[in-house]
């Protein structure tokens, strides 16, 4: 059995990798092509695993920038969407170091109690 700090630690690496990917995203909205990836987590035993997929939806055609008046494709990164990533992935933070200090203050109690 693991206790809520386990779970809690596992689930802040959880929220930093989809910090990662998000802040990845933002850094290409600009970039030509770029597919933007996103994460999904998934309960496991000892925690949270978490799986990274690319979305392959085409970006919008605009043109290219050496004046041939090719189109190229942008990348398909919604700025809006990836804001709403990060709104949720700092409650997520903010909710596991709540858990943590929880259960740190309920460890100090019972250690008060007992010594």
């Amino acid at each position: 059995m693991f206790s809520a700090m386990d779970s809690a630690l596992s689930a802040l690496s959880a929220f930093g990798t989809k910090l990662d990917v998000t802040a990845n995203n933002i850094a290409n909205v600009n970039s030509e092509g770029f597919k933007k990836s996103r994460v999904a987590f998934q309960e496991a035993d000892p925690g949270v695993t978490v799986s990274i997929s690319q979305v392959n939806t085409p970006g919008d055609p605009v043109p290219a920038g050496d004046g041939t008046g090719k189109m190229t494709e942008s990348s398909n990164v919604d700025v809006a969407e990836e804001m709403v990533n990060l709104k949720t992935t700092k409650n997520g933070f903010e909710a596991n170091l709540k858990t943590i200090k929880t259960e740190d203050q309920m460890l100090g109690s019972l250690f008060d109690i007992t010594a």
